[in-house]
């Protein structure tokens, strides 16, 4: 991978661009990465870029919102394949409809999400600011919440509301195998276990924190224990065992994996992997693949992106970027 590092430092400098990463992206891009981070902490970072291209290596709709709040820079994907399940199980004519059945309520739409759909909703929201912005709501205000169900089923009983939930789910996060994990636990009785919401209730029920991937990274730094098992996509292990080189960070395994003669890696986010170091050098290159969007559908977009910046509580220390 040497020379892939070297030519896109080499390209980055020469082209004016950042590199913008998510935690579920492989160790090698996290490391050539300027910043690394979850949704909300990648918005924000998004939106304050003064480079001239912004080089996503995340997920479609991770990108699509760079290009949503920085509409004057140019923005790349090293694979306009890597999409995400729960974007794809929300196509934006059938949410227009579930939101017609529904006049009273307002939509608070998961950030997992395309462009199209985000443009019909209300707020958008994180799984880092979901529930700081279902409090800052009316007790009485009825509430659309999509497209994650476990997500959503999970806020309800943070919160005490009543969201009428879609029917989606991550293919990730709804792999993790609960028979395995309380094997796991056995065997690590000392053990604890951080999951990302987006799990089932019977996973979040035996974790001892349930976050996002930012509360996860935080929660296992302040946390004494030695051991973590992992309910999230597996790579943001790499950050772990970077600043906590002392610690042991075990994944948890889906339901494949328990059964499985070899283990595979079943949890880790096939549409993630379609970025790789040879195409974040290619797409630096050759400046493509690029995020287009018509400036009507950027601005129905911006709207409640930036009511979700607006509502969402301030960091209290700066986001940990990579060197």
């Amino acid at each position: 991978m040497t020379e892939y590092v070297d030519e896109i430092r080499r390209l980055k400098k020469e082209k004016n661009a950042v590199i913008l990463a998510h935690y579920y992206q492989d160790a090698e891009i996290q490391d050539v990465a300027d910043f690394v981070g979850d949704s909300l902490d990648l918005s924000r970072r998004a939106a304050s870029v003064d480079a001239d291209v912004i080089v996503f290596c995340g997920v479609r709709f991770m990108a699509e919102v760079a290009k949503i709040v920085n509409p004057t820079r140019t923005v790349l994907l090293p694979d306009m394949d890597a999409g995400c399940s729960l974007e794809e199980e929300c196509p934006a004519e059938a949410f227009k409809a579930w939101r017609a059945e529904h006049p009273d309520h307002i939509s608070l739409t998961y950030i997992n999400c395309s462009a199209e759909v985000k443009g019909l909703s209300d707020i958008i929201v994180t799984s880092s600011n979901a529930e700081a912005i279902i409090n800052q709501l009316p007790e009485d205000q009825p509430i659309l919440f999509a497209p994650d169900r476990h997500l959503g089923a999970y806020l309800n009983k943070k919160t005490g509301r009543d969201m009428v939930l879609w029917p989606g789910a991550c293919i990730v996060h709804e792999e993790f195998s609960e028979e395995r994990l309380l094997q796991l636990k056995a065997e690590h009785p000392d053990a604890r276990v951080a999951a990302h919401p987006e799990c089932p209730n019977a996973i979040i029920e035996l974790a001892d924190h349930a976050g996002s991937t930012r509360s996860i990274l935080d929660f296992v730094a302040r946390d004494g224990t030695s051991t973590f098992i992992i309910a999230t996509e597996p790579h943001i292990i790499h950050q772990m065992e970077l600043n906590h080189p002392e610690k042991t960070f075990i994944a948890a395994p889906g339901v494949k994996d328990a059964r499985a003669a070899d283990s595979c890696p079943c949890t880790h986010c096939p549409y993630m992997a379609l970025n790789t170091m040879e195409k974040l050098r290619n797409t630096l290159r050759d400046m493509t693949p690029r995020i287009e969007m018509s400036e009507t559908s950027r601005l129905d977009a911006l709207k409640p992106i930036e009511r979700m910046l607006e509502m969402s509580p301030k960091p209290k220390a700066t986001s940990q970027a990579a060197e």
